[in-house]
């Protein structure tokens, strides 16, 4: 698959708005890279097919079903803030993501991608108008999935700084993410004996009821089903997700003795 029937094919709400642009800018970043007249990553495939490309202010009320593609490329934008969000873009970092996309997408597609990560990752992003409009298209699940990645990457090198930390937060309340569910996914990458607590969303005082409320609430909403229409290729991040409010559930079960 060449790179402009992959950027033609994958993406959808994305095209528009602030993400647009940075895509725009990013494929002619690509564009440059590939003087030699191999291949001709332009948008055009996908223009023609559909006759129209939406914006970010001509977008319908009514929020689209979020494609593989638009989750793809959320990803990466958000992923270059965070890697360079302590000053030091790790390496480790970086091979976390390419590890990730590899797992993901399999070598081809993720070559792709990171040809296009080159071109984002040279850009000052604004954070707010990009999860501002992820905010507005794309489903509740699929942005905590986009949380809990953004996390894996700041874990990557080892620890989360505080720098990357308070990145991530600031763009989960972009997102339209309740501080809970940020508490809940942030406990996922820390060791704390009341972590178990802090993912499930109870308090330490709480009944056995009120935990065992709490787990099968948390269980339908981690569920993998609900990114399923990202692809079976984003089931493996929220099958982690499922796991570890599991663990947290087993644990609690483990300590409270019920």
């Amino acid at each position: 698959m060449s790179f402009s029937k992959w950027i033609g094919g994958a993406l959808g709400w994305s095209f528009g708005g602030p993400i647009g642009a940075i895509i725009g800018l990013a494929i002619g970043s690509v564009i440059d890279a590939m003087a030699n007249g191999e291949g001709n990553p332009l948008l055009g495939e996908r223009q023609s097919s559909k006759g129209r490309r939406t914006t970010y202010r001509t977008q319908p009320r009514q929020r689209p079903q979020t494609q593989s593609g638009d989750f793809e490329v959320s990803l990466l934008i958000l992923a270059s803030v965070i890697i360079k969000a302590d000053g030091v873009q790790d390496q480790r970092e970086l091979d976390f993501v390419r590890k990730q996309f590899l797992n993901m997408y399999g070598k081809d597609r993720a070559n792709h991608a990171f040809k296009l990560f080159k071109g984002i990752s040279k850009q000052n992003i604004s954070v707010r108008p990009v999860c501002l409009q992820i905010r507005q298209m794309m489903d509740h699940a699929s942005r905590l999935q986009l949380i809990h990645f953004l996390f894996g990457i700041a874990k990557a090198d080892g620890t989360v700084t505080q720098d990357e930390e308070r990145q991530i937060y600031t763009m989960a309340g972009y997102l339209g993410i309740s501080s809970k569910d940020y508490t809940s996914i942030k406990a996922m990458f820390y060791n704390s004996k009341d972590n178990a607590y802090k993912i499930l969303e109870v308090d330490k005082n709480a009944s056995v009821d009120d935990i065992k409320k709490a787990y099968r609430k948390m269980a339908k909403k981690y569920h993998p089903d609900r990114v399923i229409h990202l692809g079976k290729e984003h089931q493996a991040g929220a099958e982690e997700k499922f796991r570890q409010v599991q663990e947290a559930y087993e644990q609690l079960q483990k300590e409270l003795r019920f």
